[in-house]
This record gives C-alpha cells, structure tokens and sequence, in this order.
C-alpha cells in the first residue's frame, strides 16, 4: 500500500468532501498603484503564458492607476479565451487587471494553494470554464460560473501527499524534456559543423549560379486567392510550404522552390529553400526551380540554406529575392560524384536529426498525457455521503 493510500485510508476511508470554489475561494478585492508594480511583477493576461506553462516578464506595465492586488499563493487565471488555459501559482505579491482572475483561499488550514493549483490547471477545470463561456468573437469565463466550480476538499495530509507526488513527475517531466532538447541541439550543431566542413573541402569545386544548373519555373506559376481555391488533394505551396490543398495541379515532378518574399527570408525560422515532389500547385510567393538530377538539388537545397543571404534581399517591411538577385547568387559546385557523397552522408545525418526531431514531440506528448491521466485519478475521491 502507498503512502496515499494509507492517508487516505486513516484519515477519509468513506470519502472527501466537495465544495464549490466559492465557498473556500474569493476573487482578490484589494488594489496597489501602478507606482508599485514593474515588469516582473506585473501580470497582464497577455504575460501569462498558454498550455499552463506560467508566465513571462510583462512587456506592457500600467504607469497610473490603481490595479488588483495578487499575493503570494494566489492562483491567477487568464479570463479570455479560456481554451488558451492561461494560470500560474503565484510566487510573490504584484498587480494585474481585470482581464485575470485572481483566486485567493480563505483559509489555508483546509485548502492548501499547491493542492487547488493543480485542481484548477486540469482539463477538465478549463473545459468547463469554456462551457460557460460568454461572447463569440473573444469568449471570456464567467465569474460566478467559476465559483460553481466543485472541488475535493480532502485532509491536508492527504493534501500535501497528492502535491508531493505531482511535483516529482512534473519535474521528472521537465528533466526528460531538457534532456531531449539538448540532445536535438547538440546533433543540429554535429551536423552544421561536418555540413560546412563538407562544402569547405568539395573536391574540384567550381562557382555556378542557378540559371547556368537549373530550369527556371518561375513563369509557370498561378496565384489563387483563398476565396477563389476548391478544396483536392493536391499541396498548394508558399513561400515557406503548403499553405492549403486545392483540385488541380500545375507541376508534376521533383522541384526546388525558394521563398521569393516575406519576413522569413531574414528571419530563417523555416529552411527558405525546400524540395517538393508530384502533382502540386505553387504560387507566386517561391521560385520554381527544376534540375537534371536529385544530387545536384539537394545539393544546392542545403547549401542556400547555410548561407547568409542578406545581401540579395530587398524591400524593408515585405524583403523579396527576385528572380535577378537569386540568379547572382554563388553556387561552389563540385563534380556530381562529389555531389552524391556529400549529399549522401549529409541525407543520413539529416534523418537522425529529423527522427528525434520528430520523435521529441511524441515522447513529451505521451509524457503530458502520462502525468495529466495521473493527476486526474490522484485528483478524484469517492464523494463522502
């Protein structure tokens, strides 16, 4: 027999009490001036951040007025858009407005805020805030319904046990998480390193540009706006992927497509050049480029995407790479036999890195699922009659 068990056992063996949050919670009533809260201990609900992961440092912070006063231990939930599932367990006194919902215990000889913080950051909390929801556009929680809310009121000792074991698993959680990041990091370094090594040494390596290698697509191309698509089967691509699926197709084949415009071709948070393969649909958002073989491709997809292209892209607000400046860009092309060894090992470690790319996901899913089905059995008491 557990720990829990024999509490639960010894001191509630025919059930717990439930109780409406109401009843051993109250919303916060007093103010603080807006000279006393900074970025660090002011809460908007835009600081707060989703999926219960806290909050951040405020970006916006009051300069007058008077605000509601949070403390220590109080429970602070975003009250727009509750799907969001915006809340964080206080861990000092600040200001906040009345778009967060700050819930205080009245008496934490029966209540302990640990306990309650993960009573109410549970999905079925947030589920049924959202069923009481008012507004279409931008849904706000009911105040009153969420004082409705019914909750377990076991002893304490049982109390503590639940908080002590739910805080172990979230931090086992957390430890396999950074585990698992920072070995998808240090691969992606692994392999920038012996990538660039690659194109450094190529053997009998000579500049190209890309209307000398490849077939320029570009005028192919057929923008269709939102409205205007039918829905099919068929990849209809952007500048930086599939943006939606329509019924008919304009290329057929295996092409290069490289962002022509748009804040990611500075940014770089997705690759600027990808390869695509079948029936597909481009618009006039990437440049369309068709070559005589996969090496040579996928050589030069990986190569644009190590280098800095700054230097080719115009326009401030909305930067484009238009057909002219892509054409002056630089390809050191090696032999093709070169070009499939390089391309080659680079392929193999590109798979390792994609399977725990998308194997890093999945894992921290099933964990998630793990400690949420946990604490949901941890969490629910047979009701004392």
């Amino acid at each position: 027999m557990s720990r829990l068990e024999e509490l639960i056992q010894q001191l509630c063996p025919d059930g717990v009490e439930y109780k409406y949050l109401g009843d051993v919670c109250s919303y916060a009533t007093e103010r603080i001036d807006a000279a006393e809260v900074n970025a660090d201990n002011y809460v908007g609900v835009e600081n707060l951040l989703p999926d219960k992961q806290g909050k951040t440092v405020a970006s916006y912070v009051p300069s007058d007025g008077r605000w509601i006063h949070f403390r220590k231990d109080d429970i602070l939930i975003g009250n727009i858009r509750p799907y969001l599932k915006k809340i964080w367990l206080a861990t000092h006194d600040g200001g906040t407005n009345g778009d967060v919902l700050v819930i205080q215990i009245k008496n934490k000889n029966i209540l302990r805020p640990q306990f309650l913080y993960y009573i109410l950051s549970s999905d079925s909390f947030f589920n049924y805030d959202m069923q009481n929801v008012k507004g279409a556009k931008m849904p706000r929680g009911d105040k009153s319904a969420v004082l409705r809310y019914s909750i377990p009121l076991p002893p304490l000792p049982v109390q503590q046990e639940i908080v002590r074991i739910l805080d172990s698993f979230t931090e086992l959680t957390a430890e396999l998480t950074a585990e698992l990041t920072a070995e998808l990091t240090a691969r992606k370094k692994q392999y920038a390193y012996y990538r660039d090594e690659l194109f450094r040494t190529a053997k009998d390596a000579s500049v190209h540009y890309l209307n000398e290698i490849s077939d320029n697509c570009d005028n192919q191309r057929r923008p269709v706006t939102s409205g205007n698509r039918i829905a099919g089967k068929y990849p209809y691509y952007g500048a930086s992927g599939i943006v939606d699926y329509v019924d008919d197709y304009i290329f057929d084949g295996d092409y290069l497509l490289i962002s022509e415009d748009g804040a990611n071709l500075l940014a770089r948070s997705t690759p600027i050049a990808f390869s695509i393969a079948g029936k597909n649909w481009v618009n006039n958002h990437a440049h369309v480029l068709h070559f005589d073989t996969y090496d040579t491709r996928r050589y030069v997809e990986i190569y644009l995407n190590s280098i800095d292209l700054s230097s080719y892209i115009t326009g401030g607000a909305q930067p484009k790479l238009n057909q002219k400046n892509l054409n002056k860009i630089p390809i050191p092309l090696p032999s093709p036999d070169e070009q499939h060894r390089i391309v080659s090992i680079l392929d193999r470690f590109d798979a390792l890195c994609n399977d725990l790319t998308s194997g890093l996901p999945a894992e921290i899913a099933a964990r998630k699922k793990q400690y949420e089905y946990y604490r949901d059995k941890l969490l629910s008491f047979k009701v004392k009659t």
